[in-house]
């Protein structure tokens, strides 16, 4: 596992801004990442059949695979704002690429907060100008403008050989993909071109931020984005691709634990299934059981919430004489029966800030994990 730097920090060639432009009353709520390079890129956005303006736009820009900065708002989604809403989105990026001496097809725009009202669009084409003077390193600063309800702002880097690979993102509630689950930006200094990017980043999310959810909704304005300038050099493709995944997951842990309200990180992992689909979707079922949430929650083993969860799974394959289950390493199902565990360790063990589920289903050798959090007042 490749450890983490306990200070995150950007790759070669990275910097950030945030301030507030008038959106909130006092936070920041504008953020700029820019790379001094153009830099190859790939992202993916959210499957919504209502997706934000800046999706519309994305989609278009990400076409090319080349990009030198991101803008993203908070407070305001540009989302179910029509025609206007896509003009007001590409005011941004050119708002963008003027203050940084770039074009606009090479700033992808996000925004995230309210759905269904206008883009101030002038407040942010006011507010852009001056802000690459205010570029700086601490990728925690472009975190703090894309807050809505995080509690905090989410960042992390790691080394792979020389180069590094950072992780800002934002997320908190309406989080369940098909595809990133929030705003999540990634960025590196190893040279990879962009066909590269999009195929490490998609199995990335597979393996994590399409394995969270928050609350079952999936967001209109989802979106990743990966961005890799090349200043370290060429950079060993297996080593990056664990640390990717890797750094993917953490985040993911991270968005899971921020859910809103949420006092409980909750890991669901499914083993024995028989295919990769039938594996991520009993450990989705149960994560978003909201009886399995709250008996989290409560700190109440009622195992018959997780065969619930796991027997409404009706097109996959479930045999209940082999399934076993475990809360936090103890086994409370062998063979579809509850097992007479002590219940007073099970209920402290549900007391603990990070609970693991694990189901086997003795079927199959597939196995999934899905992140998510508990289901409070």
């Amino acid at each position: 596992m490749p450890a983490f730097h306990e200070t995150p920090r950007f790759p070669r060639g990275f910097r950030c801004a945030s301030r507030n432009v008038g959106l909130k009353p006092d936070a920041k709520d504008l953020t700029l990442f820019v790379s001094d390079v153009e830099a190859a890129a790939a992202a993916i956005f959210t499957r919504n059949h209502f997706p934000g303006a800046p999706v519309i736009v994305g989609r278009e820009t990400i076409k090319a695979g080349r990009l030198r900065a991101i803008i993203a708002n908070s407070k305001c989604s540009n989302v179910a704002t029509g025609a206007t809403g896509v003009a007001n989105a590409r005011r941004m990026a050119a708002a963008a690429a003027q203050e940084l001496g770039t074009s606009a097809d090479r700033v992808l725009v996000s925004s995230t907060g309210v759905i269904g009202v206008q883009l101030p669009i002038e407040k942010i084409e006011r507010g852009v100008v001056g802000m690459s003077a205010d570029l700086q390193l601490d990728p925690l600063v472009g975190a703090e403008g894309i807050m809505t309800t995080d509690t905090f702002p989410k960042a992390l880097s790691l080394s792979v050989g020389d180069a590094t690979i950072t992780w800002v993102a934002k997320g908190s509630g309406m989080i369940e993909p098909n595809m990133a689950t929030m705003l999540a930006y990634i960025f590196t200094d190893a040279a990879l071109d962009a066909e590269t990017l999009d195929r490490l980043l998609r199995e990335a999310a597979t393996r994590s931020f399409n394995m969270l959810s928050v609350d079952t909704d999936t967001s209109t304005s989802d979106t990743c984005a990966i961005l890799a300038n090349g200043l370290a050099g060429a950079v060993d493709e297996a080593a990056f691709r664990e640390a990717l995944i890797a750094g993917c997951i953490r985040m993911t842990e991270t968005l899971g634990r921020d859910g809103e309200g949420a006092e409980h990180l909750v890991r669901v992992t499914v083993r024995g299934a028989l295919n990769d689909r039938e594996a991520r979707f009993v450990a989705k079922s149960v994560l978003n059981s909201p009886l399995v949430k709250t008996m989290v929650h409560g700190a109440d083993p009622n195992v018959g919430r997780l065969l619930m969860a796991v027997g409404k799974c009706f097109d996959c394959t479930i045999r209940p004489d082999a399934t076993d289950a475990w809360i936090n390493g103890h086994q409370v199902v062998r063979g579809g029966e509850r097992l007479g565990f002590e219940d007073g360790v099970v209920r402290a063990a549900l007391a603990a800030e990070v609970v693991d589920l694990e189901i086997a289903l003795g079927v199959g050798d597939a196995r999934a994990v899905a992140y998510g959090c508990d289901l409070t007042k």
